[in-house]
């Protein structure tokens, strides 16, 4: 039997065995973490593709390597879904990862040393908006917005004022961690009002926006960046749409700015993602993510939980403050995945932990959705996080029921039951 023939399990039985566990265990948790999703099978499928096996670097027509013909028919495929997807001028899908798409962006826009303007990473910013210790704040003079003290939102009228003060050449709307719909045109105004150019980073809300479920960016922002796992339910990986004049600058940033050969399975992948997304059953899809998060945001306020902001309208996550239950973000988030829910620990705004302790937590819905639960699950799931939280610290038992209740919820709701 050639290497090739052979089964994973036969040919690294480690590497299988491992690969095996996390099926396990994505199967008989709950994931809640808004930045990760369930992809298809087709997605996987294209993503282990023999597509991995070739170079391709550079565009369509104009490859470095030899053979890439049909290297060049799924890239326009992928380029050509994108831009009917979000009624783009132009798309480049080779970016690997939101940031490096973000770094792209920059590298089309900016001039090391330029100012930017983006959220803070506190109030629900990315590492990849100008965080110091991050290529973003060492590369760019960044300047930053927070929330409204009052209503922990996004207030307009200050980052006008910050905006008047600091002239930064560009403006970043988008965030990692914020629970509200963002008013991309109220960016474009303010970007307008002191020339900066505006780049959206929509990779949380992209499903969202594919889907008519959030306000769209694209038809105000000179640049979108966004990730394809996330709302998308697509590969890990990211790609950038633009207006027309700013088309040919995007490529030359991603190839040869900032990247080399494409993964082209990956590149497949998206292809299939963008198809997935055109459909109405993805559309109601979006919808229940809506329907659902704000279905598990009340049911946690109705567990004596305060929530950022108050609630959600960017209809996919929410922010909890730990501040008043006596518990730090981490310690949540690890007693929840004892349970078998799996949360991130996060900062909230004003927060006075350390990001590697925190005093939030940021449950989302999209994998719940995808799974096929609705708002019922919703209410039973915030109990089971209130029961962990208020009673899991000193009772081993209480931790051990609700992962029956959460093992009893996934065998309701499988996921992956065509895999080994």
């Amino acid at each position: 039997m050639s290497m090739m023939s052979r089964s994973l399990a036969q040919a690294d039985p480690e590497v299988g065995e491992i690969i095996g566990g996390e099926l396990e265990r994505q199967q008989t948790t709950l994931m809640l973490i808004p930045s990760e999703n369930y992809a298809s099978r087709a997605v996987m499928a294209a993503a282990g593709s023999v597509l991995t096996n070739k170079y391709a670097e550079g565009y369509p027509g104009r490859r470095y390597y030899n053979g890439c013909i049909y290297y060049d028919e799924i890239e326009n495929l992928a380029r050509d879904r994108a831009r009917a997807l979000f009624r783009a001028d132009h798309a480049n899908v080779q970016p690997h990862t939101g940031t490096s798409a973000n770094m792209a962006a920059y590298y089309a826009m900016l001039d090391p040393g330029d100012r930017i303007l983006a959220m803070k990473i506190e109030h629900g910013g990315h590492l990849s908006h100008g965080m110091k210790i991050n290529f973003s704040g060492q590369t760019y003079e960044a300047h930053f917005y927070g929330l409204s003290e009052e209503t922990d939102q996004i207030d307009y009228d200050n980052i006008r004022d910050i905006a008047l003060q600091v002239r930064p050449k560009l403006i970043v709307a988008g965030a990692s961690a914020y629970p509200r719909a963002i008013d991309f045109r109220q960016f474009a105004e303010i970007a307008g009002e002191v020339g900066a150019l505006l780049m959206a980073d929509i990779a949380h809300i992209v499903g969202l926006v594919a889907a008519g479920a959030h306000p769209d960016p694209v038809p105000v922002a000179d640049v979108v960046t966004s990730t394809t796992h996330k709302t998308l339910r697509g590969p890990r990986s990211a790609f950038i749409l633009c207006r027309a004049d700013w088309a040919r600058k995007i490529d030359r940033a991603v190839f040869p700015g900032v990247q080399a050969g494409p993964l082209m399975h990956i590149i497949a992948a998206k292809a299939v993602a963008f198809k997935e997304a055109q459909s109405l059953f993805f559309r109601e899809y979006q919808r229940q993510i809506v329907r659902n998060a704000h279905a598990l945001a009340a049911s946690l306020q109705e567990e004596s939980f305060r929530l950022v902001t108050g609630g959600t309208d960017n209809h996919h996550l929410m922010l909890v403050d730990l501040r008043d239950q006596d518990i730090t973000g981490k310690l949540a988030a690890d007693l929840l995945e004892q349970a078998g829910i799996v949360v991130n620990k996060n900062l909230i705004p004003g927060d006075e932990r350390s990001p590697d302790e925190t005093s939030g937590i940021r449950p989302g819905t999209p994998g719940l959705t995808t799974r096929g639960m609705q708002e019922p699950e919703m209410h039973e799931i915030a109990k089971m996080v209130a029961r962990v939280i208020h009673e899991g610290r000193d009772s081993e038992k209480v931790l051990a029921e609700v992962r029956h209740q959460v093992l009893e919820l996934c065998e309701a709701f499988p996921i992956y039951e065509h895999l080994p």
